[in-house]
């Protein structure tokens, strides 16, 4: 009888909890990337990648401290998204103004954590063509195909190191 009554409560416990029922009031994942130079990645995202300036804030140190974010340290951040409209994901970059304590990667399985962002494009043909004038390497043999269906892969790194993966069509 204990066992039965066990293995009930296992199977209650996830509905009563909730674990069926995601919480979560948007279906968007903001980012948040710490960067070395400010107005540099900003330029590099808006002006290389095609981001958008969508606003800015500043956190001051109290609520930085007692948020655990910082160790007391204010600071200012930049919100980018790839449109300026409600509800559109946000990448926020920050700068401490200090060199980073990791080294940049030269592939996605040289660090743990998040290691690169996807953006899937209309026609990669601008975008190449803005990364090139910038003078920002391409990696590996990019842009190369992607399966049968007309999509090719750009990988590049922003200012940081962080990989930039942009899947679309060469138009």
């Amino acid at each position: 009888m204990r066992q039965m009554m066990t293995a009930l409560a296992l199977l209650l416990v996830p509905g009563i909890l909730g674990a069926s029922e995601p919480a979560f009031t948007e279906t968007t994942i903001h980012v948040g990337v710490v960067v070395t130079d400010l107005e540099k990645s900003v330029a590099f995202y808006t002006d290389v990648i095609g981001m958008t300036k969508t606003g800015e804030f500043d956190v001051d140190a109290d609520f930085a401290r007692a948020s655990g974010l910082t160790n007391g340290l204010a600071f200012h951040v930049e919100v980018l998204g790839l449109k300026k409209e409600p509800g559109a994901a946000q990448f926020k970059l920050m700068s401490f103004e200090k060199d980073a304590k990791t080294p940049k990667s030269a592939h996605i399985e040289d660090a743990l954590g998040m290691q690169y962002v996807t953006l899937m494009v209309a026609d990669l043909t601008p975008f190449v063509k803005r990364i090139k004038a910038a003078g920002v390497p391409f990696l590996g043999e990019t842009p190369i195909p992607l399966g049968d269906e007309g999509d090719h892969f750009v990988l590049v790194q922003d200012p940081d190191g962080t990989f930039i993966e942009l899947i679309g069509p060469m138009q």
